[in-house]
């Protein structure tokens, strides 16, 4: 599949206004988190680009292959915190968003996990993810293989 545009150079100034909102993220956001909630979204969103930039950051940060991989099916599994619970279950609401919008259980425990400022954060970090994606997906920005 052929990239159809290097978005960064057609569309400077929009890519670093793009880039503005993803550092402040990566200022207010747990890291651990912050990787998590990139790589879900990335995962619904089918962004390979992102998956293959976000599983590769976090393995290097120190998360365990046997969480990213969790992360399909992350509903079932044991491996994450409550707050880690809060913050995919809001990803997977945001990214994917029902006629009805988010349900107010999972607001509910976002807020209680992180309060206001802190869910205000976190939707800031899943918005900017799914921005990321939408035009990685639709340029067609292909990830390059490690060697």
């Amino acid at each position: 599949m052929d990239e159809r545009m290097n978005f960064s150079k057609v569309s400077p100034a929009g890519f670093r206004a793009v880039f503005g909102v993803e550092n402040y993220v990566q200022g207010v956001v747990d890291q651990t988190l912050l990787h998590l909630i990139k790589i879900r979204a990335s995962m619904l969103n089918g962004c390979a680009f992102c998956l293959n930039m976000h599983t590769t950051d976090a393995l290097k940060d120190g998360e365990s292959s046997q969480r990213l991989f969790g992360l399909a099916a992350w509903h079932d599994s044991s491996f994450y915190d409550d707050r880690e619970r809060a913050a995919l279950a809001l990803t997977d609401a945001v990214t994917v968003l029902e006629r009805t919008g988010v349900p107010d259980d999972l607001w509910d425990a976002a807020l209680a996990q992180f309060g206001e400022e802190g869910t205000a954060n976190v939707l800031l970090a899943i918005g900017t993810i799914n921005l990321w994606t939408r035009l990685n997906v639709a340029t067609r920005k292909q990830p390059e293989l490690a060697g």
